[in-house]
């Protein structure tokens, strides 16, 4: 039995597990505390409902239960590694908002069969009263203990410009880039592994020089079979990762070094690259802007006056960049005539967003409102700009990111257990007495 197979268990406990949990903390009219963890504790129904949760989740998943001493001394490390994350979320006031809570609940309410947390509560209530209300409680504290993750996992995470250019560079960043790679592979395979090697090397060596398989194939001996095929354009997905690694660096028409498995010699050669086509062409907007905003001195009326007076002079002919460096609010912009510059979708307010990609090019639209006052704007231009190389970059920064994450989280959570105050009341639940 692995601890890991714990760990999991407590990553993703199951709905009746779950449910029977929040029941369970109203079955208890006296307990016994079994460990203090900083300023709370954990008692023994607790340990037993995690013994018997551990064990159901390791039955559904056909895993061996390991005996019962040692699965007393895991559980016991997760609740108390699990309390002592819960006293970091006091220690930062993490609280999910009732929004995500609600999702949450909700979501365990669907798997059950529930529609409405309603009907949820009415529903866990029969069975016990209060049982929502733990559960929901029990919820709360997953979120918490997430949110508290990211805060501060992500904090520690560092990726400089080369990590991101090394990783594209790799096979697994090429793969990711869906790059294909067009190859010739060949295998040398027989019983004497001298005489193996001897021939592979003479592949390698008229591989080299020639792409004629058929060839290549009559250096087999009565001993060594040489097979090969043209692989044709593949994803270096597709290919196993020892081959794509040795792959990857080739320039076309090289060959690898000889690769020696189980199954015999294989050499690949290169003989064209491919890389993805599809090209993250994002619209641009050439855009410019006057803002009146509401302030102490100028109510939400008189900025609409203003803006409707302000509009009426453009409709009449007068500058755009003149009125905008006059009027508008957005100082940043005012000095440039209005002009935002290149703007692609998302980087503004949904309502501003939504106006800049319906109206035409050299229009000015009416006055619209965002939370932040009263606009007109206008797009002088529209583009299409190759994003791929940015996109290519968020990508690898994301995928390297996920890696460092599942990384240093298991080094933040040593750090947590390790700063934790930790009292074990019953000398037979302390780790150290365990038989090894």
């Amino acid at each position: 039995m692995k601890t890991k197979h714990l760990k999991q268990f407590f990553k993703a406990t199951t709905l009746a597990a779950l449910i029977s949990s929040s029941m369970h903390s109203f079955a208890q009219p006296a307990d016994e505390v079994v460990a203090i963890v900083d300023n709370s504790v954990i008692l023994k129904s607790d340990l037993q409902q995690g013994m018997a949760e551990a064990a159901h989740e390791l039955q559904a998943q056909k895993k061996e239960v390991p005996p019962q001493q040692y699965l007393q001394f895991q559980v016991l490390d997760q609740l108390i590694l699990r309390q002592a994350q819960l006293e970091q979320v006091k220690k930062y006031g993490i609280k999910p908002d009732e929004k995500s809570l609600n999702e949450a609940v909700l979501k365990v309410a669907s798997q059950s069969g529930t529609k409405s947390l309603e009907a949820f509560q009415q529903k866990l209530d029969a069975m016990a009263p209060g049982t929502y209300e733990s559960l929901r409680g029990r919820i709360a504290e997953d979120l918490a203990i997430s949110r508290l993750r990211q805060q501060q996992v992500m904090s520690r995470i560092k990726i400089s410009d080369q990590d991101v250019e090394n990783f594209l560079k790799s096979p697994q960043g090429q793969a990711a880039l869906g790059n294909q790679a067009h190859v010739i592979h060949m295998r040398i395979a027989g019983d004497n592994p001298q005489e193996v090697q001897s021939v592979a090397q003479q592949v390698r060596s008229k591989l080299a020089q020639s792409n004629d398989i058929n060839a290549l194939k009559k250096l087999s001996t009565a001993n060594v079979k040489v097979e090969g095929a043209d692989m044709g354009f593949r994803p270096l997905s597709d290919i196993p990762a020892e081959l794509a690694a040795r792959i990857t660096p080739l320039q076309e028409g090289q060959t690898t070094d000889l690769i020696s498995v189980r199954d015999g010699v294989h050499v690949l050669k290169l003989l064209e690259r491919k890389q993805n086509e599809q090209k993250a062409l994002v619209p641009q907007y050439q855009t410019r802007h006057i803002l009146i905003q509401p302030s102490e001195v100028v109510s939400l009326d008189n900025a609409k006056q203003i803006i409707d007076n302000i509009y009426k002079r453009l409709k009449a002919g007068d500058d755009f960049a003149t009125l905008a460096a006059t009027y508008s609010n957005d100082t940043g912009s005012a000095r440039d005539g209005g002009s935002l510059g290149w703007v692609t979708p998302g980087m503004m307010v949904p309502e501003f967003d939504k106006k800049m990609q319906e109206i035409p090019v050299g229009e000015i639209s009416e006055p619209f409102q965002t939370q932040f006052g009263w606009h007109i704007l206008q797009v002088t231009e529209k583009r299409e700009k190759d994003m791929t190389h940015e996109y290519q970059e968020r990508m690898a920064r994301q995928i390297l990111g996920e890696r460092q994450f599942n990384t240093e989280i298991d080094s933040w959570l040593r750090e947590v257990r390790a700063n934790a105050y930790v009292e074990i009341k019953d000398p037979s639940l302390d780790k150290k007495n365990l038989q090894k």
